[in-house]
């Protein structure tokens, strides 16, 4: 959720014609990381948990276009220590991490504590801190 409270305060400052644009954009891609990740945990089957976090890691792919679109039209200052996007890319790899485990717990048992464990540090993880 700390990315989405991030994407919000940077968007604050975008001009105002952006307002149902690009911010609109932003922000849902945003709340929708962690709102699929917390869904798909909430599912019952190790498939559906997988299916959730495939749509959080699209999220994440089309937060960093958007992210990359906004340096690049001048809305947001690039900061290559604090970057957005070297923080969306560790969630990135942590969510493939985590499907991988899945696909290969999901092919002998059901999804298990460590795999919950992980998505719930997921969701949790504090990220643009």
């Amino acid at each position: 959720m700390a990315v989405a409270r991030e994407v919000y305060g940077l968007t604050n400052h975008f001009p105002g014609e952006e307002r149902f644009g690009l911010i609109n954009q932003m922000r849902r891609c945003a709340v929708s990381i962690p709102s699929n990740i917390a869904e798909g945990h909430a599912r019952l089957g190790a498939g559906e948990f997988q299916h959730f976090l495939s749509i959080a890691m699209g999220s994440v792919a089309e937060l960093e276009t958007q992210i990359t679109l906004s340096v690049d039209l001048g809305f947001m200052q690039p900061s290559p220590s604090d970057h957005p996007l070297s923080e969306l890319d560790t969630l990135g790899r942590m969510l493939r991490g985590l499907l991988k485990s899945l696909a290969k717990k999901r092919s002998s048992e059901t999804c298990g504590a460590r795999a919950r464990q992980t998505a719930a540090r997921l969701r949790t993880q504090v990220f643009f801190t």
